[in-house]
């Protein structure tokens, strides 16, 4: 089975449903790059009128973690993921439609490369961006994924 933003969004669904009922929904995905979208809704928002950080950083996890399945997916090994830290920077309020996009594929190809070949974990960071429909960067989130062939 091929990993697409259809196959992705189906998974929000069964799996993270708080996601999914918050609109977050992947548009696109390649072996480099994943763009998951959020548009700013009543359901969403914070008490100031623009979409809550939490929803935007299951929006920007989204991005890293699609990549990060899509590569384990095509090791065709047992290997284990896990988010072990994450920071973000909101540098604008995000109402509208916010696309995050992560450009960080090929650091997991490397990694489990390295973790196939030599056995040990592996950590690496991955960053997402979030922009409104102005081109405007409004989040900037990233992640540390810790990955593990698993026994």
């Amino acid at each position: 089975m091929e990993i697409s933003p259809s196959k992705l969004n189906t998974f929000l669904f069964f799996k993270l449903p708080s996601a999914f009922w918050s609109g977050v929904r992947v548009q696109a995905i390649s072996s480099e790059q994943c763009i998951v979208t959020v548009k700013h809704r009543w359901f969403n928002q914070n008490p100031f009128k623009s979409i809550y950080f939490a929803v935007q950083a299951m929006a920007a996890e989204l991005t890293s973690g699609a990549l990060v399945m899509m590569q384990i997916k095509k090791s065709k090994r047992n290997i284990s993921m896990l988010v072990a830290n994450n920071n973000g920077n909101f540098s604008k309020k995000a109402t509208g439609r916010i696309t995050f996009t992560c450009n960080d594929g090929h650091l997991i190809q490397d990694a489990i490369q390295k973790t196939i070949a030599t056995g040990e974990g592996q950590t690496i960071w991955m960053k997402s961006i979030g922009k409104n429909e102005k081109g405007e960067q409004v989040s900037e989130l990233n992640f540390e994924w810790s990955i593990k062939l698993k026994p």
